[in-house]
């Protein structure tokens, strides 16, 4: 019988904050500025230049450790991280490793009906480095280094080796980005950079509780490329154990033009960069009363926001659960709701027509040309009567080709629903007059044909035909 195997992925995932200065300098974390305007002597590793703390970004880290439910270190440090690329001026990086500043905690991730906790190993604050910029142009034999970004706080996240496969993987980058986005620490524009990802990978038989040589593939920017690697991975790494080859702990790096890993280097341990307390950085000594100070500064999370909709608006569990599992989607639903008290009508809206758009444009909720008050007003229109459903639909439609105000666009367009019994009387009765089968098949009791008589007179209408009103009047002319 064939070996069934699992495979078993921890996540270290890097976010830069969203602070206006790097994290021990005064330069801006401007996105796009010129290469290598937004230095100083600091983040260029320059001689006798010393680091300053930013308060903001250790705040921020403290936010991410509280709502991950992680212990926070009441003495934490920064350490020295040595070894050198281009993009690390100083040759060293200023990170932490034995007093991290958040250790444990966990974060709950939902795939279908199955909900399962994450354990965190730690969480630390370090800078980031810069970036290389290598030319495509054919026959390009060098490389440019832009030095923006170094030193810009970045935080790191790492997860034990707790998610098995690709969807517990993509579920628990979808939530980690929604806890970011809820604390306010972060953009998490991938497109940016903000938000990376490396995953640890590695594959057991099915039942086993040993864990295999894992790889890391560094430097991921996209969760599709993260499943890619996932999927890549677990193929290459059961083939080598079905034929009795040994798996090499390595970093691997991505070659998305092969959509293949490709080895970088031998894993390096702790000691290969030998850490040691960064001079220039003293102690933190972090107080029960700065805790309390920076929790009350941590905005609604996701799972408490999900209770409130449920109480506050009376939706399902599972609505609450799908509309705040992206912060910008529960800001929309709120707006709307704001406009329109309508609750349950705005989250069907929102949770077939919105996301379905989102879906297949691949685009984000702020990209909508819908905006939640325009929803909210469409979804207004049909309560009051004024449209049916299957106009709406079609308001809408016009509204995501730019459209914008929906009662204009019923308005320009004459769609308004007939709720006229004057204008709707010589259309039951001729449809009527038109479907005698239907109308004796009524008579004897059949349902559909009630429904088909219904049709006809909305088609003959134009779809504007109050519904409602259509079948009480077929039903009062067909009584006798």
């Amino acid at each position: 019988m064939a070996t069934e195997y699992e495979t078993v992925v921890g996540m270290e995932v890097h976010v830069e904050l969203e602070t206006d200065t790097k994290v021990f300098c005064g330069c801006s974390t401007t996105f796009g500025g010129e290469p290598n305007t937004q230095t100083c002597p600091v983040c260029l590793g320059m001689p006798g230049s010393l680091p300053v703390i930013n308060k903001q970004a250790f705040e921020y880290a403290m936010r991410v450790c509280l709502a991950l439910n992680s212990e926070i270190t009441r003495r934490t440090q920064f350490e020295r991280k040595n070894y050198y690329y281009p993009d690390l001026p100083k040759n060293y990086q200023i990170s932490q490793l034995r007093k991290n500043l958040g250790v444990g905690g966990g974060l709950e991730i939902r795939v279908g009906d199955t909900k399962k906790l994450i354990r965190m190993d730690n969480v630390h604050l370090e800078e980031d480095a810069g970036k290389n910029i290598h030319p495509e142009h054919p026959g390009a034999d060098y490389s440019l280094v832009d030095l923006n970004r170094a030193g810009t706080a970045l935080l790191e996240i790492v997860s034990e080796p707790d998610l098995r496969g690709m969807e517990e993987s993509l579920a628990y980058m979808d939530a980690l980005k929604n806890l970011l986005q809820y604390t306010e620490v972060s953009s998490c524009n991938m497109h940016e950079g903000r938000l990376r990802f490396e995953a640890n990978i590695s594959v057991r038989p099915v039942g086993s509780a040993k864990l295999g040589t894992k790889v890391e593939v560094k430097n991921l920017n996209s969760t599709k490329t993260v499943l890619k690697c996932i999927e890549y991975e677990t193929e290459r790494q059961i083939e080598m154990v079905e034929a009795g080859e040994r798996i090499r702990q390595e970093t691997r790096l991505w070659d998305d033009d092969n959509s293949q890993t490709l080895a970088m280097r031998s894993k390096e341990e702790a000691q290969d960069y030998r850490y040691f307390p960064d001079p220039d950085l003293v102690e933190a000594e972090i107080s029960d009363e700065w805790i309390e100070e920076v929790r009350a500064s941590v905005p609604e999370l996701p799972g408490a926001r999900a209770d409130r909709f449920q109480g506050e608006y009376g939706i399902p569990e599972y609505d609450a659960a799908v509309l705040t599992s992206d912060k910008a989607l529960a800001d929309y639903y709120e707006t709307a709701v704001g406009v329109h008290k309508n609750p349950k009508s705005i989250s069907n809206w929102i949770m077939t027509e919105i996301l379905r758009l989102l879906s297949d444009s691949e685009t984000e909720v702020g990209d909508l040309p819908v905006s939640p008050e325009n929803l909210a007003g469409l979804v207004g229109l049909i309560d009051d009567g004024t449209i049916s459903g299957k106009i709406a639909k079609g308001v809408f439609a016009d509204m995501m080709d730019g459209g914008g105000d929906p009662a204009g666009i019923v308005e320009k367009k004459g769609l308004k629903q007939i709720s006229d019994t004057g204008a709707l009387e010589g259309m039951v009765d001729q449809v009527l007059a038109e479907n005698e089968k239907s109308v004796a098949d009524y008579r004897d009791g059949k349902d559909k044909a009630l429904k088909h008589l219904m049709g006809q007179v909305m088609r003959a209408s134009k779809g504007q035909a109050n519904p409602g009103l259509v079948q009480e009047m077929i039903k009062k002319k067909l009584a006798g």
